[in-house]
């Protein structure tokens, strides 16, 4: 294991991407509370990293053994954790990993720090944060394309986004002209964020707390969450659904699961889409 030690409140891993597949990682770092991700590619070389900061508070040696016993009971190789106590804030760390991304045929996205595109695709800056949510997932890329292509072949009126995180997929639905876009998450600071994202992107989304889908009925939903919470609200997430429902955060050996559930509220499944490990589900109301 490789280790730099500073003083700092902010602890950074780094991992071959070789060394531990997606989910391997998220769980990992979902265990730990990671405060942001990152997957980064180096344009020369060719090798991916895998990234993440954690809070190390008042105990910096604790978070440093936490996540060294962490990474090796997921098969990681001692000499290959490497682990940095960060001198800076972790603002200033992440903007090493970050990159302008172009996602499906219209839509590029962000961080504030860097260009916008250079043809008329639709500009969408998100600043990574304390909300999940920047286009790097998979199943994130996995929504954007199915909002994309769905507003392509009919607009939606209304659309829910149900664990909005930062409320990047309710932005790109406004960008790409869907009137009433309702944000919802269960982390007061995810709401914030959200409202802070679309006012930054010049779109109108009604941003709220909760916990549970509301008690309405869109043209479009879209979950991007995990398989257990999409289980737990089949119920109100098929009743809300009036068309079309997107369905992420899946591995590819959850979705026909999670697609029956779906199924047996009265939805017909119509495509399921992958990328890596991931999935995502879309589904329609005959």
């Amino acid at each position: 294991m490789q280790e730099a030690i500073g003083t700092a409140e902010w602890l950074e891993l780094r991992l071959a991407a070789e060394m531990i597949d997606e989910a391997g990682f998220d769980t990992l770092c979902e265990s730990l509370d990671a405060v942001g991700t990152a997957f980064e590619t180096d344009a020369d070389s060719g090798m991916s990293l895998r990234i993440a900061w954690f809070a190390c508070g008042e105990a910096p040696q604790r978070m440093r053994a936490a996540v060294t016993a962490a990474a090796l009971l997921a098969g990681v190789a001692p000499d290959a954790i490497h682990l940095q106590v960060l001198g800076d804030d972790w603002a200033t760390a992440w903007q090493r990993d970050w990159r302008a991304m172009p996602v499906g045929r219209r839509l590029w996205v962000r961080p504030s720090f860097c260009e916008p595109p250079s043809d008329d695709r639709l500009d969408i800056v998100l600043d990574p944060g304390m909300a999940f949510g920047t286009g790097q997932h998979a199943t994130t890329r996995l929504c954007l394309e199915a909002i994309e292509r769905i507003c392509d072949e009919a607009m939606p009126a209304t659309m829910l986004d149900m664990g909005a995180g930062s409320g990047l997929l309710a932005i790109a639905a406004a960008a790409l002209g869907v009137r009433d876009v309702l944000a919802v998450d269960n982390d007061a600071v995810a709401v914030e964020a959200c409202r802070t994202n679309a006012a930054a992107n010049g779109v109108a989304i009604r941003c709220e707390w909760g916990d549970t889908p509301p008690d309405a009925s869109f043209d479009l939903v879209v979950a991007n969450i995990l398989a257990g919470p999409l289980i737990d609200m089949v119920p109100g997430l098929a009743a809300c659904t009036g068309r079309r429902l997107v369905l992420s955060g899946l591995l590819q050996t959850q979705a026909e699961a999670v697609s029956r559930a779906y199924e047996a509220q009265g939805l017909k499944a119509l495509r399921t889409e992958a990328m890596a490990e991931w999935a995502a589900i879309e589904l329609i109301r005959p």
